[in-house]
C-alpha cells in the first residue's frame, strides 16, 4: 500500500504490483468481458479523462488497485487508435500529496500546446464521516507522452468552493473544454440545503480559475447533488449532463440508487448561465453512471459511462475484479431530445454472421442456430395485432435463467427484467416506448456480464450487468398472439482488449 511520503512513481509501481499479482486469476474469471473496457484486476468505477491525444484515445477511471472494493482512489488508464480495441496503460494517478492523500477523484483532460493535462479533485477526509468530514480541490497533472503524468507544483490550482450558496465540502469532477480564448470547466456541487448543481469557472492557462457563476440548479426532484457534470454543444444546442443524486421514483422511473440525465438549451458564456429545459435520462436500465464525452477525430460527439450502480451487488468481486464501461456511443439530436447509438466501428468486432427474414411465430420460437453469451442481436418486430411480445436472452430451461425483453403495447413499455438472470441483483427497469409503423427495432449488445439494448434507432437505451451460468446462452422469441419478425441479423463478437496488461 502506498503511503503519503511515498513519490509519485513509487505509489504508481507499487500499484501495479499489486494488479500483477491478480490479474492472471481474473482473465481466467466466465463473467469477463470480452469487448467492454475493464481493469486488469480490482475495482473500476467513473470514467475520466475521455480524450483524444497524439492520434489516439484515451480513457482513465477510477480504479483502486488493492482490491476489488472501493477505496482510495488512483486513474486507471487504457488507449485505442480505433475506440474498439484498447490496450492498458500504466496507472496515471495515484492519491500521495497532501491535497489528494485519500483519493484522485473524477475529472477530465484536454490536449495544450503538445500536453496532455488532467484536470482532477483532491480528495482528503477530515473526519468518519466521508459525507460531511472532506476537504475537495481542484489538482492538475501533466504529461508529455500521455502516459507517464507529473502534478504541477501549483496545486491545488482551484482551493476552495466560491463560496455563496455553494457547500464548502462537495465540490468536484472539473469537466473541462475551450470555448474561444479561454478554457472552461463546470463542476459537480451542491448548495447549502443540499440542492443538486453545476458551478462554472474559466482559465487562461489552466493554472488560475475565476468563478463565473452557477451554470444551472436543481429544481423539483432533481436530487441534492450533481455529480460528473459533462458540458459540450451538440448541432445546435447546449447540453449538461450530469448525475443527480437522491431523486425520488416516480412511478417507473428513477428507481436506480443514483440516476445520469442531461439538460439542454444554451449556455450565456458572460453571465454563466444556462437557459434550459426539463431533464431527461440517457439510460433507462439499471447499470449506467457518471458519463463522459468527447469528440472524435470525425467531429463526432462519443459518450462512455460507467456500467454499474453504487452499492449494487458485483458477483465478479469473488474473481477480484469489479465494474466496467459501456461501449462507445454517438450522439445525435431528434426532436430536441438526445439519441445514442452504438459507434459503427464495433463492426469490426463481428464474427459468424445468422441471418433470418421475415419469419412469422406465435407463443415461444426458438432458432437452433441463435444463441451465444458474446454478440450483437438486432431486431424488427411487426407487432401485428399482439399486445405482449419480445425476446429472452442468456435463456436456460435448465437452470430456470433467462433475461427478459418484452414490449407492452397497452402500455408503450419496453421492460428488462433480470429476475432469473443468474447470480447478482436482480429487479425490472421500463422505459417508455412507441411503435413506428407497427414496428419495433431493438439492436442488443451481450457481453458475457452485460446486456445493452438500443431501441428504435437509440431513441432509448438499457443497460444492465447480468450474471447467467456459462450454460445459459439461448435466445428465444415469444408473442401472446401472431407477430412477425420481418429482420433477425446475429453476430458474435470478438475480444476488443489483450489479456496481458502491457
Amino acid at each position: 500500500m502506498i503511503h503519503k511520503n511515498s513519490s509519485h512513481e513509487e505509489a504508481i509501481k507499487s500499484a501495479m504490483y499489486s494488479i500483477e499479482k491478480k490479474k492472471k486469476g481474473v482473465n481466467e474469471d466466465y463473467w469477463r468481458l470480452n469487448y467492454h473496457i475493464s481493469t486488469p484486476a480490482f475495482w473500476m468505477n467513473d470514467p475520466n479523462g475521455f480524450s483524444l491525444f497524439n492520434g489516439e484515445y484515451h480513457v482513465f477511471y477510477q480504479h483502486h488497485p488493492y482490491s476489488p472494493e472501493w477505496g482510495p482512489m488512483f486513474w486507471g488508464h487504457v488507449k485505442s487508435k480505433d475506440l474498439v480495441f484498447w490496450e492498458h496503460c500504466p496507472i496515471a494517478l495515484a492519491p500521495n500529496e497532501e491535497y489528494d492523500q485519500d483519493g484522485c477523484f473524477s475529472g477530465s483532460a484536454i490536449e495544450k500546446d503538445g500536453l496532455l493535462y488532467l484536470l482532477y479533485t483532491g480528495n482528503v477526509w477530515t473526519g468518519h464521516d466521508h459525507d460531511k468530514d472532506l476537504k475537495q480541490t481542484q489538482c492538475l497533472a501533466v504529461s508529455k507522452d500521455g502516459l507517464r503524468f507529473k502534478k504541477i507544483s501549483e496545486n491545488p490550482v482551484i482551493s476552495s468552493g466560491p463560496g455563496g450558496d455553494v457547500h464548502p465540502h462537495h465540490f468536484r469532477d472539473p469537466k473541462l473544454w475551450k470555448h474561444n480564448e479561454y478554457y472552461y470547466c463546470v463542476l459537480g456541487s451542491r448548495t447549502l440545503n443540499h440542492h443538486g448543481q453545476v458551478l462554472l469557472y474559466r482559465s487562461l492557462d489552466l493554472k488560475t480559475w475565476e468563478h463565473i457563476n452557477v451554470m444551472a440548479k436543481s429544481e423539483g426532484n432533481l436530487g441534492y447533488m450533481w455529480e460528473c457534470p459533462d458540458f459540450f454543444h451538440l448541432e445546435d444546442q447546449d447540453m449538461l449532463i450530469m448525475s443527480p443524486q437522491g431523486m425520488k421514483p416516480v412511478n417507473y422511473l428513477y428507481h436506480n440508487l443514483h440516476q445520469a440525465g442531461y439538460i439542454s438549451g444554451k449556455l450565456n458564456y458572460e453571465t454563466g448561465i444556462l437557459n434550459h429545459g426539463d431533464f431527461e435520462l440517457l439510460d433507462y436500465g439499471f447499470d449506467f453512471y457518471a458519463p463522459q464525452t468527447m469528440e472524435d477525430k470525425k467531429g463526432r460527439r462519443i459518450m462512455i459511462a460507467w456500467m454499474a450502480m453504487w452499492e449494487s451487488e458485483m458477483p465478479e468481486q469473488q474473481h477480484n475484479w469489479a465494474g466496467a464501461m459501456t461501449i462507445p456511443r454517438q450522439l445525435t439530436i431528434q426532436d430536441n431530445k438526445i439519441k445514442s447509438l452504438p459507434i459503427p466501428e464495433l463492426e469490426k468486432l463481428r464474427q459468424d454472421s445468422v441471418r433470418y427474414q421475415n419469419v412469422t411465430i406465435e407463443g415461444e420460437h426458438k432458432f437452433n442456430d441463435l444463441l451465444g453469451d458474446s454478440y450483437e442481436l438486432e431486431v424488427i418486430i411487426d407487432a401485428q395485432d399482439a399486445l405482449l411480445f419480445g425476446i429472452k436472452v442468456r435463456a436456460c430451461e435448465e437452470l430456470n435463467q433467462e433475461t427478459l425483453i418484452v414490449y407492452n403495447r397497452l402500455e408503450n413499455l419496453l421492460e428488462l427484467n433480470r429476475d432469473r438472470s443468474g447470480s447478482g441483483p436482480k429487479g425490472s427497469r421500463k422505459a417508455p416506448v412507441k411503435l413506428y409503423n407497427n414496428e419495433l427495432h431493438l439492436r442488443i449488445f451481450v457481453d458475457k456480464s452485460s446486456i445493452e439494448i438500443f431501441i428504435n434507432n437509440g431513441e432509448k437505451v438499457m443497460s444492465a450487468r447480468i450474471y447467467p451460468n456459462q450454460k445459459a446462452k439461448g435466445i428465444l422469441f415469444f408473442s401472446d398472439r401472431q407477430i412477425q419478425l420481418k429482420k433477425i441479423n446475429k453476430w458474435n463478437l470478438t475480444k476488443s482488449m489483450p489479456i496481458s496488461l502491457f
